[in-house]
């Protein structure tokens, strides 16, 4: 069971990062607007904030790799802390994002289903 939890935190913390760095570096990317619900017009406005936002999912993300290699390590306790730490915020990141942005639910669902199934998985 350990290896299927590894194996989704790391794929999840691999999607957080490719992400993040859409959301920092892509966001002026007509071909991505839409996954942001992001106007054309509105999107320099709105880049500083999605740069630091892409930040936040990228160190996220590498939270929950370091966590999930810790988890089949010496220190699998502290893996199982940080995974489980990250894994719960982005459920409720998720819930958050599907309550305030309705037009964002596969996003919604994308942030909080994974984690929520590591989460369950962990906590069994």
């Amino acid at each position: 069971m350990t290896g299927l939890i590894q194996v989704l935190g790391v794929v999840f913390g691999g999607l957080l990062i490719v992400v993040g760095v859409a959301e920092s570096f892509f966001i002026r990317d007509q071909r991505l607007q839409r996954l942001f619900v992001a106007e054309p017009d509105g999107v320099q406005a709105a880049w500083l904030g999605t740069l630091n936002l892409g930040f936040y999912n990228v160190i996220w993300g590498i939270g929950a790799i370091a966590g999930a290699i810790m988890l089949g390590g010496a220190d699998s306790a502290g893996g199982r802390t940080l995974l489980l730490f990250t894994c719960v915020a982005h459920v409720i990141l998720g819930t958050d994002l599907l309550l305030s942005e309705r037009r964002l639910w596969g996003s919604a669902l994308a942030e909080a289903g994974p984690p929520l199934i590591i989460t369950i998985l962990l906590l069994v």
